[in-house]
Parts: C-alpha cells; structure tokens; sequence
C-alpha cells in the first residue's frame, strides 16, 4: 500500500514537471451571420454563411521550454464553415496555419511552414479598422487575393520588440523543379508601437511563373504603410498601397490604394466602425473604386460579441470590386451583415 502511494506521488510530480515545460492549448472561433447581397450579376441573394467577421476555425497551437529562454512552438489551424460543419478548404487538414520553430525573447522567432505574410500581417492588423472581417473589409479593394494572405513553404523570421520597433521577414520557396525563382514570394515588415501610436510598413513581392520551363508571367509587388494612433475617444486609422504587376482578382497591374477610418467605443462594451477606401487604377481603363463601410460589434462576455455592418462599392469605369467579408469575396456591390461571434 506504501509502494503505491509512493508510486503515485511520484507520477504525480513527474507528470508537474512536464506540463510546466509544455503546454498546448486547443482554440478557435465559431463565427455565423446572415449576410444579404445586393447589385450583383446573378441577383440580390441572402444567406447564412460562416466567418463573416472572423473565420471560423479550430487549432492547437503550443510550447516547450527547451531551457535557457528558448522555446519550441508549433500552431495547426483548420478552417471550418460553421454554416455547414465541412471544412472550408476540401481536403486539407490545417489549410490556415500549420508551423513549427524556435522562439526566443531575446533573438526573436523563426518558424517553417504555412504562414500569414507580413503584408496580410500589417493590413489586419493595423491598417483596417474591420480587422479585415464584415462587409467593410479592407480585402475588398486591397490586393489579398490568393498568396497575399498566406503562403506555404514559408521561412519565417520575427525580431523581439527593441524599444517599440520590431520587424518580419518571410520567404516561401515557390518548389517549381528545374525554375527556384518560379512562384517564389518574399515579404518584409518593419514596425513601430509605443502607446497610442501603431505604425507598420510591409512590402510583398511574387513570381507568378508555375510551369516548367516558365512562362514569363511576371512579378506582383505590393508596397503598404499603415498607421493608427488611439485617442482614447476614438482610434484613427490611416492607409497607403502601391501595387505593381500582376496580382489580385480582378486581374489588376497597376494601382493604388488609400484607406481613411476610425473605431470608437460605444458604453462599456460597444465599438463603432467605419472607413473609406479609394481604389485608383492607373491603367489607361482607369476602373476606379470607391468604398464607404459602417459597423458596429457589442461584446456580450470576453469572448462573445454580437455584429452588424454595411458596406458599397461604386464602381467606375467598368470595375467589378464586390463587398465581400472576411471569409468571402461576395457576390454585388452592397452587403449587410448581421451575426454572431464566439471564441474559446
């Protein structure tokens, strides 16, 4: 009986040791609305959808401490269509995120795999007051499209925060036999936040050859200065892309955008959105767009909150922008969104 005991409390104080070294946490984000759709080709249509605000997901993500301040990491993260319950990319297991590295509070972090890229990084996460969800997502006229969000074989690097500055680097092997070049992208951020002031500029640039021997389709760069500075009252925010090549859907070249918009706190659990975004095409077919958006989201606890929001394009010229959301691309040139966001 002794024995036992004693066994017992042994396991116990090895299994201590272990889960103070490593720690993984399961996480996600149930997100569903009622989206309505007005001003496209085929019609107005109106429809539950899932990730509106923020995409549905599920992942694992977590640490061990190898000692001396370093730490092994690793994040797998699938994308979930609420509305339905299959997954949103078919299939693919962790089509969102799915990395492994080293991490350091002194010498930064480098990880290897599927990853966000510095552009998507500083767009989300500085530039847009919708946080790149609802209907006034700054996807919509912002080149985002395709390998502007993520990209696959990607070499990450992220510096430590040194006194408010901090940067990202990122390179994905574009893994074309016989062309190194082909479908290789490169990514750079360098950033600033101390405070009330949040500034980030990030650069992106693609090869969109992918056949072997390449055809010579060109290069996509994409250059992005986004600032938001809080208030207190309210927070401002303030954009400026430049893109050259080929990048985007629909097909663009060369063109420019500027965002313009705040957020205000609302009571003790309401937050005001609302941008606008000015598209200028710099091609001699000049399809200009410009997009105004509102939203507001009530939080109901820490992790749950309520949403609505509007958002129109005008189109010029024969532009055919659409207000999508943060997991579509939409169908018109008007949407209003109404749902419901729970993380855990």
């Amino acid at each position: 009986m002794k024995k036992s005991i004693i066994s017992i409390a042994i396991l116990g104080a090895m299994s201590n040791v272990a889960f103070a070294q490593s720690n993984v946490t399961i996480y996600g984000i149930v997100d569903a609305g009622i989206v309505s759709e007005r001003g496209g080709k085929a019609g107005s249509v109106t429809k539950v959808t899932s990730g509106v605000g923020s995409a549905s997901r599920l992942g694992f993500k977590g640490t061990e401490d190898l000692g001396g301040g370093l730490n092994a990491v690793f994040v797998l993260e699938s994308g979930i269509k609420a509305d339905t319950g299959e997954s949103d990319v078919a299939g693919s297991i962790a089509n969102r995120q799915s990395y492994v590295g080293l991490k350091s509070a002194t010498a930064g972090s480098l990880t290897l795999g599927r990853q966000y890229t510095p552009y998507y990084n500083t767009l989300s996460q500085v530039a847009d007051p919708f946080a790149a969800g609802l209907a006034g997502s700054a996807k919509n006229l912002f080149p985002v499209a395709g390998n502007n969000t993520r990209t696959s074989n990607a070499v990450v690097y992220a510096t430590p925060s040194l006194n408010g500055f901090s940067g990202e680097a990122s390179y994905a092997l574009g893994e074309q036999s016989g062309d190194n070049s082909a479908s290789r992208q490169m990514g750079l951020s360098v950033g600033y936040a101390n405070g009330p002031l949040t500034a980030r500029a990030a650069y992106n640039s693609r090869n969109n050859d992918t056949t072997v021997p390449a055809v010579n389709t060109g290069m996509g760069h994409n250059t992005l200065l986004a600032v938001n500075y809080d208030f207190k009252v309210a927070k401002a925010f303030f954009a400026y892309g430049r893109d050259k090549g080929q990048f985007g859907s629909p097909k663009q070249v060369d063109s420019n955008e500027i965002l313009v918009g705040a957020t205000a706190p609302i009571g003790a659990a309401g937050t005001l959105m609302a941008s606008f975004i000015r598209k200028n095409d710099k091609l001699v077919s000049n399809q200009d767009a410009d997009q105004w958006a509102v939203g507001y989201s009530h939080a109901l606890s820490k992790r749950t909150s309520t949403y609505v929001a509007y958002a129109k394009i005008k189109n010029k010229n024969g532009a055919t922008y659409t207000v999508g959301n943060n997991s579509e691309s939409g169908s018109g040139d008007k949407a209003f969104n109404v749902g419901v966001k729970h993380s855990f």
